[in-house]
């Protein structure tokens, strides 16, 4: 019920300030992302658009539920005033239209400073200490993911292409032509997969040799061709990709070019993606892209700030650009949940003496696991410190234990000094907390 009555606060506060939230000024600027056209339909106010969309971003509803909303929820209605409507407002295309130039023209980020300020200048809500989780998910690229020979096929047959649109020849029927004008074999690289067009055995390492060679030299020809014509900086740009995933992937040392063992460091796997890369959720899972970090409140269930990092990027080279957000909304943590890949963060070594930080323990080996209720729960006692690792102690003053857990059995020779045990209440991750909440 208390969840309830938080959760529309903000509709009556939404509903009681959207004039100074949505003044002409402002309007006047949202209204700059659309183009003045004489013809189509009549448009929408972007007000009430933007309306719709922080009421979606914090009741977590999608696009189909939002136009449902506007027709069945009266709370909607007010905010949106189209009180007794039986016909929505907008549709699901014109709510999707107006997010993607809001976040085009940086609007979304305008949106949200106006309202925070709205609110703390009105106190519609008050300044609270967060207590949020922060996790990381896997998110996949845009781009295709490609091996070593179908990536320079790949990017080479762009370049190709930018040089036969020049020409005025097409796209797809130019670059056939444009091939053969750069040279001899050089015509295969039109096809949709150059492995396919090469046709090896691919499991006989002496015919693979022979393509990787074949490849490099299709990569000199339209290097040259590609120089020869003028002013194609495009075209260039895509050779230059060719080359880049030729000096990552292809040993070029020995007598003959061979494909390097192991994986770059930094390993280039699309050409219409360029940050794209390979990265690893655990032992046994792996994923092609990017990686999604989530601050998520447990408290209000919002999600202050995210952030985006390429899939082989550690997760704590994600917390300064996530620092930075909340500074720029002026909210501070009072406790933060975190798994341990975050520990090497600046959230974390820079933390003030006001801040506390939740982990999961790493394993202690010798160290046998105690129930966390009944008579152990009352006789673990332990004072806060700065960081607690689930019962690892980060840093600060020794906690206090009580006598059971001091006669715990000693840890083996050569292992890490036993840390404190500290019974934890437990958390739910960003994850599952966040997954159904969209982030303007």
């Amino acid at each position: 019920m208390m969840r309830a009555v938080r959760r529309a606060k903000l509709f009556v506060f939404l509903r009681e300030h959207r004039h100074e939230l949505f003044d002409e000024q402002f309007q006047a600027e949202l209204a700059e992302a659309y183009a003045d056209k004489p013809k189509g339909q009549p448009p929408v106010p972007p007000a009430q658009l933007a309306l719709a969309t922080i009421l979606q971003a914090y009741t977590g509803a999608s696009d189909d539920e939002v136009i449902e909303a506007a027709v069945m929820d009266r709370r909607w209605q007010l905010v949106l005033d189209c009180m007794d409507a039986e016909h929505p407002p907008f549709s699901k295309g014109t709510l999707v239209a107006f997010r993607t130039r809001l976040i085009s023209a940086d609007l979304d980020r305008r949106l949200i400073e106006r309202t925070v300020a709205m609110a703390a200048a009105t106190k519609g809500f008050g300044a609270r200490a967060l207590r949020p989780a922060l996790d990381s998910s896997p998110l996949g690229g845009a781009g295709r993911v490609e091996d070593t020979i179908n990536l320079m096929g790949h990017a080479l047959r762009k370049a190709l292409g930018v040089i036969a649109v020049a020409q005025g020849r097409g796209h797809a029927a130019g670059t056939a032509v444009v091939a053969a004008q750069a040279g001899a074999g050089v015509g295969q690289l039109a096809a949709s997969s150059l492995k396919a067009a090469l046709d090896r055995d691919w499991d006989d390492p002496a015919a693979r040799d022979d393509a990787l060679a074949a490849v490099l030299g299709f990569l000199d020809q339209v290097e040259a061709f590609t120089a020869s014509q003028f002013g194609d900086e495009t075209a260039a740009s895509a050779v230059a990709v060719a080359r880049q995933v030729r000096d990552q992937d292809v040993d070029l040392t020995g007598p003959a070019p061979v494909l390097r063992r192991g994986v770059a460091r930094d390993r280039r796997i699309s050409v219409e993606d360029a940050q794209m890369r390979h990265g690893r959720k655990s032992r046994s899972v792996l994923f092609d892209g990017y990686k999604r970090h989530v601050l998520h409140d447990l408290d209000s269930g919002l999600i202050p700030a995210v952030g985006i990092t390429p899939a082989n990027a550690p997760e704590a080279s994600v917390t300064d650009d996530i620092a930075g957000d909340l500074d720029a909304a002026g909210r501070h943590l009072a406790e933060l949940h975190i798994d341990r890949a975050y520990l090497a963060s600046r959230l974390v070594r820079d933390r003030g003496p006001d801040l506390q930080v939740f982990c999961k323990a790493w394993r202690v080996p010798g160290l046998r696991a105690r129930p966390a209720s009944g008579w152990w729960r009352r006789r673990t006692r332990s004072a806060p410190g700065p960081a607690d690792c689930g019962g690892a102690r980060r840093a600060g003053r020794p906690g206090r234990l009580g006598r059971e857990a001091r006669r715990s059995p000693p840890a083996p020779r050569g292992s890490r000094p036993r840390p404190p045990i500290r019974q934890l209440p437990s958390v739910p991750t960003a994850k599952r907390a966040s997954s159904a909440i969209p982030v303007l």
